[in-house]
């Protein structure tokens, strides 16, 4: 029954958790552990010291640190350094400059061991102390379009200076008849000296050039001093007295006195008027190939048509391909401009 007596609604009795015996004991043993504790002491000093693990010093007396100022160098010593780095590149220019020239000159040794060009004009024999002058080989420097012109330019060259040679022979049957003619013999034996070294080297090398190498200064040349050699060739084929020509004037007046005389002198006339027949064929048959060239690099289909320059610069131009080309056949610009 007594069960029944305890009140229910009664406060509970009560119970500090932390008055159990075990957490006491603990408590006051932690408490009293830091109450006996002096960190001053000589054996926490000890104990501490064994725990920590001191820092290494440095072996030697110790320096007091020393505040480095800075140096700037002198303008004598600033442009020391720049004339010795001028120096050095200087002389590393000059060791690359000579390497080059060192690989320049292997070069042309090899290339000169390997397809050796000499010169092979004029062909003379081996033990002439006068060695050739040019290299010429139609085949290997010529394009073959233009082998057969160049080889008729050269012929013509050839027919030149034997129409020089036949006029020094006939002046001097003119002198030998006529000892008054000693001019025109004099003057005939200049213009064989003169003119046939100069017609090789002021017309026909320019063509070769500009035919194996397509120089458009070397046709400039050409064609001025083709020009002139071929009004020569009409003066000489003319024949003025007195000017070391045999010509139809000389000759024809040479036919009353001397028959023979005469008939040499008409020979050397029909030479030179060949000759000048002759270089306006050449010349009308290199401004043809040099005009188709030129119009075949245009894109022009009138070939043989003079080339001309558009003026009509605000007219558009024809869709074939050459648009941003200036220049135009004639036909082109009458149909465009």
């Amino acid at each position: 029954m007594s069960s029944f007596d305890t009140n229910p609604f009664a406060d509970p009795v009560d119970v500090n958790p932390f008055q159990d015996p075990s957490v006491t004991q603990l408590t006051n043993a932690s408490q009293s552990g830091l109450d006996e504790f002096n960190p001053f002491s000589e054996s926490s000093q000890l104990t501490h010291a064994a725990r920590t693990a001191p820092a290494t010093q440095p072996s030697g007396p110790s320096q007091p640190a020393v505040l480095q100022t800075s140096v700037e160098p002198t303008p004598q010593a600033v442009a020391a350094a720049a004339q010795a780095g001028l120096l050095q590149q200087q002389a590393e220019l000059e060791r690359k400059a000579a390497e080059l020239e060192k690989k320049e000159r292997e070069l042309q040794n090899n290339a000169a061991s390997i397809n050796p060009r000499q010169n092979n004009w004029p062909p003379l024999p081996r033990k002439c102390p006068i060695k050739p002058c040019f290299y010429q080989d139609f085949s290997a420097d010529i394009p073959a379009d233009y082998q057969r012109i160049c080889k008729m330019l050269y012929y013509l060259w050839m027919l030149h200076s034997v129409t020089l040679l036949l006029n020094l022979l006939a002046c001097l049957a003119w002198f030998m008849v006529h000892a008054e003619k000693g001019v025109d013999f004099g003057l005939s034996i200049l213009w064989f000296v003169l003119f046939t070294p100069c017609a090789f080297l002021c017309w026909y090398r320019p063509i070769y050039k500009a035919f194996r190498s397509d120089s458009s200064f070397s046709f400039f040349v050409f064609f001025f001093v083709f020009f002139c050699q071929i009004a020569i060739y009409i003066i000489q084929a003319v024949g003025i007295p007195g000017w070391g020509d045999s010509g139809w004037i000389a000759a024809l007046s040479e036919l009353h006195r001397n028959t023979a005389v005469a008939i040499i002198m008409m020979v050397v006339a029909g030479f030179f008027t060949l000759c000048a027949v002759l270089s306006l064929f050449l010349l009308k048959q290199v401004s043809g190939l040099e005009l188709l060239a030129e119009s075949l690099w245009l894109g022009c289909t009138h070939v043989g048509l003079p080339p001309l320059v558009c003026r009509a610069g605000d007219q558009p131009f024809p869709e074939d391909g050459v648009r941003a080309l200036p220049k135009w056949c004639w036909r082109c610009c009458l149909c465009q401009c």
